[in-house]
């Protein structure tokens, strides 16, 4: 019985210490394999490939009248006539505006009839003067009198053509400011005056692409209630870069006119720079930024390998590399953070 007993007790132990063995060396099987997979995750790669990339930015603008005049008068006066066919297209040298000038036309004609006289006293003096019956130096008094009135005269005219207000160039007027009867100043506004043939575009472009804006160059811009897409070609620039927001003011000319493009409307102006048919582009995500450089990670022979680069135009997902990176290179997308230099790689896809 005795025997028996530490039979039993024998097998207990030897159990007991299987079991714990086991139990032990179990788990560091396991956490050595979850380590060593631990150590070669799968990551997603890109391939650089050459692609066409076109250099295009978009800016705001405004619409504005090729030609846009205030209606002011030169000087106060009484309004007699009002001509301001508002929303109306007039001619050039239509009269708009006549101010009270009665008293200017009355003088006129003072000085016109002082003029007549001293014409018809010159001409019986010319006749004197050819048979010696006056002398000389009267009769070129009598001519500097007539030189005189009509200057008197032309100072006249000039005062009535001060009473008015003709159109400057052929345009729609706008709404009118006042009627007949009204006494205005000379900084009166009476209406505006614009062309409406003609719309032009202005628009600032920042200083880094002012070197890519040429005259004649076509620009594309649309509305901003609108996606209908409008033409226009650059006709002048500033010749200096505005100092306080480092941009280029740029005027351009519509060529497709419309009736939707009214002047002051703001307008969404779309810039194509130039185009590049062998630019690299790759994914945003792949681009590891630190404090001097840009990084991405390369495939070499199967491992990690880190490379700064410099890049350029940002689209909406993709970057372009201007300098680092050569056609074929592949590139990590995914598991930037895990990936050291000289890791082996083993990839879960891989795109172009």
């Amino acid at each position: 019985m005795k025997r028996t007993n530490i039979i039993v007790a024998a097998v207990l132990l030897l159990l007991t210490a299987f079991f714990l063995k086991v139990g032990f060396t179990k788990p560091k099987e396991k956490e050595g394999k979850g380590a060593k997979a631990k150590g070669q995750p799968k990551v997603d790669a890109f391939i650089a490939t050459p692609s066409l990339l076109t250099s295009e930015i978009t800016v705001t603008g405004s619409l504005a009248a090729y030609d846009e005049v205030d209606l002011k008068n030169e000087v106060a006066g009484r309004v007699v006539i009002v001509n301001l066919p508002e929303g109306k297209f007039v001619r050039k040298g239509t009269l708009l505006i006549k101010l009270y000038d009665d008293d200017l036309q009355a003088a006129l004609q003072k000085q016109e009839s002082q003029l007549a006289i001293q014409k018809r006293i010159s001409e019986r003096q010319a006749q004197l003067l050819e048979v010696n019956g006056i002398s000389e130096n009267d009769y070129e008094q009598t001519l500097l009198q007539i030189s005189s009135i009509k200057a008197d005269i032309a100072g006249e005219k000039a005062l009535i053509r001060k009473t008015e207000v003709r159109a400057p160039f052929d345009g729609t007027i706008g709404l009118k400011n006042i009627s007949v009867g009204a006494f205005v100043s000379a900084s009166t506004l009476l209406a505006t005056i614009r062309t409406n043939q003609k719309i032009k575009l202005d628009f600032y472009v920042p200083e880094k692409y002012s070197p890519a804006i040429n005259v004649g160059m076509g620009i594309n811009f649309t509305m901003y209630n609108d996606n209908k897409s409008y033409s226009a070609k650059v006709m002048a620039t500033e010749h200096g870069i505005d100092t306080n927001t480092r941009n280029l003011k740029v005027r351009a000319i519509i060529t497709t006119p419309s009736k939707e493009l009214v002047p002051g409307a703001f307008a969404n102006v779309n810039l194509k720079l130039g185009e590049n048919a062998k630019a690299l582009m790759i994914p945003t995500q792949a681009i590891i930024p630190d404090q001097e450089n840009k990084k991405v990670i390369v495939a070499n022979q199967g491992k990690a390998h880190f490379v700064n680069i410099k890049t350029g135009i940002r689209q909406s997902s993709k970057i372009e590399v201007t300098e680092g990176l050569a056609a074929g290179d592949t590139i990590m997308t995914s598991g930037l953070l895990f990936l050291k230099e000289g890791s082996k790689l083993s990839y879960s896809s891989i795109n172009r």
